[in-house]
């Protein structure tokens, strides 16, 4: 809906509106025992005054209940400040390798699965393998010559006769070579973090193409 000059400025004109705050009076604080304590005082009976362990001992609750409430305050403010230390301590994991302690991947017969695998170095070649639970090797896939970073690979659901894999749980290696010549292996499910995002109260890392919470992460390092 579009704001019209007469709007805009009857808008901009208007006194702002407070709302009344009312205060919770279920629970008594300090200040209400202590208005308690002086009211019976100051109504007290001349001829037969209060006990003075009476009064003794409605100070003393009173001086526990105030130290109470500042005990109650300053963890309240303890927590608070290390919920934020602990959020912006995650910022120097950026650069490092965050795994998610898995590898695997769900196949529906028939249907295309996208994963992405992170490779440490720069690839002169290698390949992308899908096994099936007992180790026996499913689909491979040839990554070429491609420099170091994470890549997105498309499995179509068939093995490599071309015969679609049946539904169930698959798990991702690959092996590969450098430009030195040096064997080395990856696997899905350990990316760089490239980022970290706080979203109501959450910290979130990214890794891939994707963000996923910080509980999450198994293992970084």
């Amino acid at each position: 809906m579009a704001i019209t000059s007469t709007g805009l400025n009857a808008a901009l004109s208007a006194e702002p509106t407070t709302s009344k705050v009312v205060e919770d009076k279920r629970v008594l604080g300090k200040d209400d025992f202590m208005t308690l304590l002086l009211v019976e005082l100051e109504h007290q009976d001349p001829t037969e005054p209060m006990d003075s362990e009476k009064i003794l001992t409605q100070t003393s609750q009173l001086a526990g209940l105030e130290s109470s409430e500042n005990t109650n305050k300053a963890l309240a403010d303890l927590a608070l400040s290390l919920g934020t230390a602990n959020q912006f301590s995650t910022i120097a994991a950026i650069g490092k390798t965050a795994d998610l302690g898995s590898n695997a991947i769900v196949n529906d017969e028939g249907s295309v699965s996208s994963f992405e695998v992170y490779f440490p170095s720069d690839i002169a070649q290698g390949t992308v393998e899908v096994v099936n639970n007992e180790g026996a090797l499913i689909k491979s896939i040839d990554v070429g010559t491609n420099p170091s970073g994470v890549y997105q690979f498309d499995w179509d659901g068939s093995d490599n006769g071309g015969n679609p894999a049946e539904s169930g749980l698959y798990y991702v290696n690959a092996s590969y070579t450098n430009a030195a010549g040096k064997n080395l292996e990856t696997r899905l499910g350990a990316y760089p973090i490239e980022s970290v995002k706080f979203d109501a109260g959450q910290t979130l890392v990214k890794v891939g193409s994707a963000y996923v919470p910080l509980e999450n992460i198994k293992e970084v390092y």
